[in-house]
């Protein structure tokens, strides 16, 4: 496959990775106090510093590039001429890139050298500026000199979501309203038609085709189910968006509005003729679906696992063929590292012992349902068809969204004897950044940390007065797909027996060319099938008949449920500690593991809607579309259903240690997603903290270290490379060239299998001969080990369940080129097993049989010598080809983080790195 590299989405033309989040639930546990509808005293608004903050100075944040995400013309023509920065629109950037040769010499006192002070409050001598949004008297924005952070103080409720509103659109107006376009499958109409704007809006639109109404249905819905919480979500949702207005109206009439406007041909430079659309409720509904669909919905896949199934029984017939695919899919491994580790079992999405509905389709028939009808112009263009497939490719692989990570150690292992976490959300690396900072404070409202650009009228990411919250993607299967029967013609089906009418959903874009993007002018329809039991996805037969797969997730048409979760998190009198956590983060139906660390206690919980099954079926494929096999208590009206109860839920209270790099969550707990066997990037972690724990004595320092030494080691090389060297080694190695690598190889083991550089800012590996050798070595090695056994059909099946590799310079991963995030997905764990029962090594949850060499040791270490004579052979340049980013050969470069542009400003790159975007560091010294 080509490398898929990151280019700018407006000034580019072919496709930009994707990006994003969501968020909002049901009934409120907490009640709300009187004094949340009242207004705040000023003296005790303006005494939100130290008064209500209980970190005692030991809380820290970062968020790369920097907080300013809005630039004017003159600013993006500077930088893009000069690569002059805009004031804090990539301070941050410095000092997250410098941790990757800064944490060896760590102390406690130089931790705020490579992150932020996240204390409530600004001091005096650090106040940048001061502003009353609209010149309202009700709420202050106060931005701090060091990085630009907006601290909205409110005495009353409306004024302090205004500010919000305000803050956010001083700081990501432009990003904003690019995704609540994608959002909307209008992102083509709106930037331009580059065919990577085309890639964005069809992989989302696919996935969440909402007409308006179904966007304000969402908002009514939440609303009316919430009680008082519920209308207090909506006031604070409509005096966000006021202040979101106020600003546009402002930047217009002052003409300070972002550049893009003039860039993309809706603002005139002389004239400051054309408009800034405000902003609307249903907009933010738009803008979660984009998030939602990124990181909390875990599932589907379930037409991909039928396939590889089928080429499984192909091979090998019906019941060894089965065992086989079931040893790869590594449901429950007893070698899997888990976040609950105490052996307390939450079982979910088991396998049923006699399943029952199965809907597999026939070989060979199963084709995509077609999205994009009616090209004219540039959309006809062999590049934009590629676009469309690519888009189409992301939603089979959607199961494979993860990234994120968090270390939370208990108080009884810690220095201080109170709970130390390290924790944060990756989201990706862009300019403008996703997230954002802010603190808010008011009425029911005391938080500090990240929210989504858009969704930033409650902080999601972040600490509160005496506690600290963050999350990882889960990936729990929330998304199922129905075999639906067609009737009459293709776009009728049988529901409960009767021929009923598919849903035609349509958005018709086109564009023109813009001085930012000169894409011809083109257009096109895309159109999506709906059904009672979801979108269409795939068209096949099932024993000769023709069906339509439909893909049903609990979120759908939920998009704005998770808003009363996020509202009480942010809320001092609802969260108190980690029962009162877990209580608010069961309010989030999106698929999350969630931490929390406060002065004396930790926690976990696992939130999402998750479905009850009907008994018998098996969560890993296609069933039939009948009433005997859906949802249980299902409403198709509503998309409602019965959910598994917050206690089947993995979750914990005061656990000695969690670590999560979206690694399977407890014993028991089947994820949608490969890949959770026994070598997971969650290990590095868990060996790191677990070594910490038993020594005692941990501190935020070594804790800081834990997290960067894991962030920048190779996992393979790490877990899996000492055996495969153990293999080569079981014989003496007498050829050269194989000698020389093995001895490279191993030095790098050695040193500790770090991808680092000799020294900061020389953009050279030590070890770098051994780096190329293992990354050209791998693929090559992977294919050798398991196709000759397997067959062509079903390895190549299985590659499209669970890719080969995800190395940092790997364009071919779920994340691409240039991404950061890396090693969450690939065929680690089957090597790991394979060579282990090779060797005769103890093996549990082993593969179905042994593949390396027919599991002969001498013919495997044969297979292992060759192929590594092989990578030994391929050039730097022909293992990092290059693409607009690096020339051919630049091992650094290839594997370097490149802030995605989503506007006209430019970052530089920076060393890898595999860490979250957004990170805390926390230490409560008291309690209230």
């Amino acid at each position: 496959m080509p490398r898929r590299t990151p280019r700018n989405v407006l000034f580019d033309k072919r496709r930009t990775p994707r990006t994003l989040t969501g968020f909002l639930k049901t009934a409120s546990v907490c009640v709300l106090i009187a004094g949340l509808l009242s207004p705040l005293t000023r003296a005790a608004a303006e005494g939100a510093t130290a008064s209500n903050d209980y970190c005692g100075g030991q809380c820290s944040d970062i968020l790369p590039p920097g907080e300013n995400g809005n630039a004017t013309l003159a600013q993006i023509l500077l930088n893009q001429a000069f690569g002059t920065q805009p004031s804090h629109a990539e301070d941050q950037l410095g000092p997250y890139a410098n941790l990757a040769t800064g944490y060896s010499g760590l102390t406690d006192a130089k931790i705020n050298t490579f992150f932020n002070d996240a204390s409530f409050g600004v001091p005096s001598d650090q106040v940048a500026s001061t502003e009353k949004p609209a010149g309202r008297g009700d709420v202050t924005i106060v931005r701090d000199k060091k990085a630009g952070v907006p601290h909205i103080t409110g005495t009353t409720r409306y004024g302090t979501e205004f500010g919000a509103g305000y803050a956010a659109a001083e700081d990501r107006l432009w990003l904003m309203d690019v995704f609540r376009h994608v959002g909307r499958g209008q992102l083509t109409s709106f930037a331009g038609g580059a065919t990577a704007n085309q890639g964005l809006e069809q992989e989302f639109y696919r996935n969440a085709p909402y007409t308006e109404a179904d966007l304000q249905a969402q908002i009514d819905n939440a609303v009316a189910r919430n009680g008082a919480r519920g209308r207090q979500a909506l006031a604070d949702a409509n005096a966000y968006l006021d202040g979101v207005n106020a600003y546009i109206d402002a930047s217009d009439s002052g003409r300070y509005f972002p550049g893009e406007y003039v860039l993309t041909g809706h603002k005139d430079s002389i004239t400051n003729a054309g408009t800034i659309d405000h902003f609307k409720i249903t907009d933010m509904v738009a803008l979660a679906s984009v998030i939602g669909s990124l990181f909390g919905s875990g599932g589907g896949g379930e037409v991909n696992n039928a396939l590889s199934l089928i080429a499984a029984q192909s091979k090998y017939g019906v019941a060894q063929g089965t065992g086989v695919w079931e040893s790869f899919r590594e449901r429950n491994d007893p070698e899997a590292d888990l976040t609950v580790h105490n052996g307390e079992s939450f079982p979910y999405a088991t396998e049923p012992g006699d399943p029952k509905g199965e809907a597999l389709p026939d070989a060979g028939s199963v084709t995509q349902e077609p999205l994009v009808h009616d090209r004219t112009g540039s959309a006809a263009t062999a590049d934009a068809r590629s676009a469309s497939t690519t888009a189409a490719n992301a939603t089979l692989s959607s199961a494979r969204r993860g990234m994120s990570n968090a270390l939370v150690v208990s108080g009884t292992y810690t220095a201080s004897g109170h709970p130390i976490a390290v924790f944060g959300p990756q989201t990706g690396y862009f300019a403008p950044q996703l997230l954002m900072l802010q603190e808010i404070q008011g009425p029911g409202i005391s938080a500090r940390g990240a929210s989504f650009a858009g969704l930033s009228m409650y902080v999601e990411l972040g600490r509160g007065q005496d506690y600290s919250w963050s999350a990882t993607t889960s990936g729990q299967d929330i998304i199922d797909t129905y075999a639906v029967e067609l009737c009459q013609d293709d776009y009728h089906y049988l529901y409960h027996g009767t021929c009923t009418a598919m849903d035609k959903i349509e958005q018709k874009n086109a564009w023109s060319p813009t001085v930012a993007d000169g894409t011809a002018a083109g257009s096109y329809t895309m159109r999506v099938w709906r059904t009672k039991y979801g979108p269409v996805e795939y068209r096949a037969t099932i024993g000769g008949k023709k069906v339509a797969y439909t893909t049903l997730r609990s979120s759908y048409l939920h998009e704005a449920d998770s808003i009363i979760g996020f509202q009480m998190l942010n809320d001092p009198d609802c969260v108190k500690g980690p029962k009162d956590f877990q209580s608010a983060a069961q309010h989030i139906n999106y698929t999350f593991n969630w931490f929390y660390a406060d002065s004396q206690h930790t926690a976990y919980y696992n939130s999402g809607d998750n479905p009850a099954r009907a008994s018998g079926v098996d969560a890993e494929f296609p069933v039939w579309a009948q009433p005997a096999y859906e949802w249980r208590d299902w409403d198709p009206v509503t998309n409602t259903a019965d959910y598994t109860p917050a206690s089947a839920h993995p979750n914990s209270v005061d656990q000695d240690y969690y670590v999560s790099w979206n690694n399977k969550q407890a014993k028991d707990y089947t994820t949608a997603s490969w890949g959770d066997g026994s070598v997971h990037r969650g290990n590095l972690l868990d060996d790191r903290v677990k070594k910490l724990v038993a020594a005692g004595g941990v501190t935020r320092t070594k804790l800081v270290q834990a997290m960067a030494d894991a962030a920048l080691t190779d996992l393979r090389a790490e877990d899996v490379l000492p055996k495969l060297l153990k293999v080569i080694d079981s014989s003496p190695v007498t050829d050269s060239t194989a000698a020389a690598a093995v001895s490279r190889l191993q030095a790098w083991v050695t040193a500790g299998a770090k991808r680092t550089e000799t020294s900061a800012g020389s953009k050279t590996y030590a070890g770098a001969d051994a780096i190329r050798i293992l990354d050209a070595w791998w693929p090559l090695l992977v294919k050798a080990e398991f196709e000759p056994g397997l067959g062509s059909d079903l390895y190549t099946a299985l590659t499209g369940n669970l890719p080969v590799d995800e190395a940092p310079s790997a364009g071919h991963g779920p994340t691409g080129s240039h991404a950061g995030s890396s090693f969450q997905y690939g065929w680690w764990s089957y090597v790991d097993k394979d060579i282990r029962a090779v060797l005769g090594e103890s093996v549990q949850g082993g593969l179905a049989q042994k593949y390396c060499g027919g599991g002969s040791l001498g013919s495997c270490r044969d297979v292992l010598v060759s192929t590594l004579k092989q990578a030994v052979g391929l050039t730097a340049a022909q293992v990092y080809p290059g693409d607009d980013q690096c020339s051919a050969g630049d091992q650094w470069c290839a594997d370097s983080i490149v802030q995605r542009t989503l506007g006209g400003i430019k970052h530089g790159r920076i060393s890898w790195q595999n860490r979250p975007t957004f990170q805390q560091v926390v230490e409560y010294t008291s309690h209230r």
